[in-house]
């Protein structure tokens, strides 16, 4: 199965929810929160991550590495 990640911060387009719950569908998908936003309503498959807390900046290199597709919103 793909793996995706995909990098989000607080402004990203209300569009970003939806398409990131259409990825799990097909694909083993990651979020990591960039900064104190809340996620958009996700499915529980989906793993989210905050950037400090569950994850550091190596972690997120990682992550970019291991995925086949990298998204930033």
């Amino acid at each position: 199965m793909a793996r995706e990640l995909h990098l989000l911060k607080a402004d990203a387009p209300g569009l970003a929810g939806s398409l990131i719950a259409r990825a799990a569908d097909t694909a083993t998908v990651t979020v990591v929160l960039l900064d104190a936003s809340e996620p958009p309503p996700l499915p529980a498959a989906v793993r989210v991550l905050r950037l400090g807390a569950e994850v550091d900046y190596g972690g997120v290199l990682d992550l970019m590495f291991e995925a086949d597709r990298v998204v930033a919103w």
